[in-house]
């Protein structure tokens, strides 16, 4: 019993060993597409102003749109306790100063959770006629779950990733949290949390 014990403390101890150094190694991904539509993952929004998090993603998404990478952006995150606008409308709004149009611009206002943000983006491109193939814009320490829940909602994503690791208690909780989605899936995931 004891020795079954060391090997499944073991075999979860390189499971989550080699989980994390994909978790770290995703941190750097930026591609630049060609692809149909970049997706910004939402962040915090303080009564309608993008936090410098958010900030950072949607100058991402305007630097990769304004390089031709896509033609459309999508925008993503619904309100949070106590929030007045949803994040979805506080991108859209810096969006457009900005200077990207309000036709490239489509909005996601519902998800809370990174699974209901590309579950419903993924719903809105298909709606829109706008292909499935999506460039992903989110925290480095966050892509690597970020693509794993695209992949699992049915859109085929790049990723660009605006910041490096976020910390080892960033990168440790994703660590978990992928650990866990590719066990259980990510959908269930998010049910949970």
């Amino acid at each position: 019993m004891l020795a079954a014990l060391v090997v499944v403390g073991a075999l979860t101890g390189v499971y989550l060993a080699v989980t994390f150094v994909q978790v770290w190694q995703a941190a750097g991904r930026a591609d630049t597409g060609p692809v149909d539509a970049v997706v910004v993952l939402g962040a915090a929004q303080w009564d309608g102003a993008p936090s410098p998090v958010f900030q950072r993603r949607l100058d991402r998404a305007v630097e990769l749109w304004n390089a031709g990478a896509a033609p459309r952006i999508v925008v993503a995150g619904g309100k949070q306790e106590g929030d007045r606008v949803s994040q979805g409308f506080a991108a859209y709004d810096y969006l457009r100063g900005r200077n990207v149009p309000d036709e490239a611009i489509l909005v996601e206002v519902e998800g809370t959770d990174t699974y209901g943000e590309l579950a419903a983006a993924a719903a809105i491109l298909r709606s829109a006629g706008v292909g499935d193939r999506v460039l992903l814009v989110t925290d480095g320490y966050h892509a690597l779950r970020t693509q794993m829940v695209a992949d699992e909602v049915g859109l085929d994503p790049q990723m660009s990733a605006v910041s490096g690791a976020g910390g080892l208690p960033r990168m440790a909780r994703e660590t978990a949290a992928v650990a866990a989605g590719r066990l259980i899936g990510f959908r269930r995931l998010a049910n949970w949390t």
